[in-house]
């Protein structure tokens, strides 16, 4: 059982960023543990067209996600798992309720506002590496710090190069690096700028198993030992048990969760939901 508390907390954002004060919304345990929540929903919905065409893509999803751990979304094709991630991450908009990022609710934000939130508090990991092929590994790790006019944490930065595996391929163009390295090097993109929170959509979808495991365990040791908290959408079951957490969605709605996953048991449930 979880009992909703708030506390005041100033954002740490990069060096040079200009921080606000807010209000972290947390959850208590009933062992008195204060848990701040990076990201939640609260009776989320998104709708297509109208009518007999219409389709619920969400349906009332509340779900909250906890600062510094690991959690997957499953669920069959066509569940809501990557729109409820696009809305999470203020990618896209909800047809009904809220979603937030820490305690800031994206739908009070203008187009503006949710651009530097997007930029200072999220990262993304995407299938596609998404990198920019003239630009360096280093180059392509510290653009969203540039594109802000900063320089950000230099430690911190080594310190994600280092947990990474990079130190040697800086200076290398993605046309010059594996897959594995390319997506590395997007997954220490998204830690560069500290974020409140990244979200990673199929990051393993075009890796070999060893690559993607590697890429997995970058990931994971980004949460254990770096403090971060990652959502990520993934089909695979053995990605899914490189998480704390998975929440199962099936016609849009949030049928199930399991903590401490193993690849066989993620399976097993996946059965049942016909996947």
């Amino acid at each position: 059982m979880t009992i909703e508390a708030h506390s005041p907390f100033e954002h740490a954002g990069a060096p040079g960023a200009t921080t606000s004060t807010t209000t972290s919304t947390t959850t208590r345990t009933t062992t008195g543990a204060p848990q701040q929540v990076a990201a939640s929903t609260s009776d989320a919905s998104k709708i297509y067209g109208k009518g007999d065409s219409e389709v619920r893509a969400l349906d009332g999803v509340t779900v909250s996600f906890e600062a510094g751990r690991f959690t997957a979304i499953m669920g069959p094709s066509g569940s809501g798992k990557s729109t409820l991630m696009h809305c999470l991450a203020g990618l896209d908009s909800l047809t009904g309720g809220t979603a937030s990022i820490g305690a800031t609710q994206l739908d009070t934000l203008g187009d503006k506002q949710l651009t530097e939130l997007r930029r200072t508090q999220v990262g993304f990991i995407f299938q596609a590496y998404n990198l920019v092929p003239t630009l360096t590994a280093l180059e392509n790790i510290t653009l969203p710090l540039l594109l802000g006019g900063q320089k950000g944490d230099q430690k911190w930065i080594d310190t994600v190069i280092d947990t990474v595996g990079l130190r040697d391929r800086l200076k290398h163009r993605p046309s010059e690096l594996s897959g594995g390295q390319q997506q590395r090097v997007a997954v220490a993109r998204a830690l560069a700028s500290r974020p409140t929170i990244i979200f990673a959509d199929e990051p393993t979808g075009n890796l070999d198993s060893r690559t993607g495991a590697e890429i997995l365990d970058f990931m994971r040791r980004a949460v254990r030992e770096l403090g971060q908290t990652i959502v990520m959408v993934t089909h695979d079951a053995n990605a899914a048990s490189y998480a704390d957490r998975v929440i199962f969605l099936a016609d849009g709605r949030i049928v199930d969760e399991m903590a401490d996953p193993t690849a066989e048991r993620v399976l097993d449930r996946m059965k049942r939901f016909g996947e």
